[in-house]
């Protein structure tokens, strides 16, 4: 699924907008729209666990916030999702933004934009992004997460589920170990009894200590010489 965040102060602009994606992506997609920074639209910013395409207009009305602050709080947690500006400005405002921000591209609001824009959007889907899912489905629960965007995932002791962990959030599932294996693929191995990892996340295993250190930095003592040919031979 690709989630489209859109931001503008207009009404009537986030309506069109909206339309020409309908247009586009006919179905997977779901359209958030935003016409100033809330709460909800940082939350939404931290949360990296979904493919997403940011529609930000550089001026925001009279809000002190301005398309490229928003691009600022973006780019200091996610570097891969894509960000498309709505500008009215020239090129040289152009070319000093785009590399600093990873921009897609700058459209202009009334030169060919609904041409460029649909240009732009086809372009995003077509590029080879690793689209892999967990789902699962049960007792009410609709979870769909990306497999890189999977740390680790370990049992608890008391309530004997498992913890599915990613850069931003946990989430609990009812199933065992084994069961949970049968829906990955071969990224992750069972690294000790009650721990699962997604070995592209992982900097180093210290067998030794019993420990493994993610690209995020953050230590776990969940690694057990048992399994170490399990992991070794990814």
């Amino acid at each position: 699924m690709v989630k489209f965040i859109l931001v503008d102060d207009d009404n009537n602009e986030l309506e069109h907008i909206k339309g020409l994606l309908n247009e586009i992506v006919e179905d997977d997609k779901e359209i958030c729209c935003f016409s100033k920074v809330t709460p909800e639209l940082k939350q939404e910013i931290k949360n990296t666990d979904n493919r997403k395409v940011y529609v930000l207009d550089i001026e925001l009305g009279n809000s002190k916030v301005s398309g490229i602050n928003i691009a600022k709080l973006i780019r200091a947690t996610d570097w891969e999702s894509e960000i498309i500006f709505i500008t009215n400005h020239d090129k040289m405002f152009e070319s000093v933004h785009r590399s600093i921000y990873e921009v897609f591209d700058f459209i202009e609001k009334f030169h060919d934009f609904d041409k460029r824009f649909k240009k732009d959007i086809r372009e995003i889907l077509k590029r080879n992004f690793d689209n892999k899912m967990f789902v699962y489905k049960a007792n009410n629960v609709d979870l769909t997460l990306y497999y890189k965007y999977i740390l680790y995932i370990y049992r608890e002791k008391e309530e004997r589920k498992l913890v599915i962990v990613t850069n931003n959030n946990s989430y609990r599932v009812n199933m065992s170990i084994k069961e949970i294996l049968t829906l990955l693929d071969d990224r992750f191995k069972q690294c000790h009894r009650s721990c699962i990892v997604n070995v592209n996340r992982v900097e180093e295993f210290n067998y030794k200590e019993g420990y493994f250190v993610l690209d995020t930095g953050i230590k776990i003592y969940m690694l057990s010489k048992k399994h170490k040919n399990e992991v070794c031979n990814e």
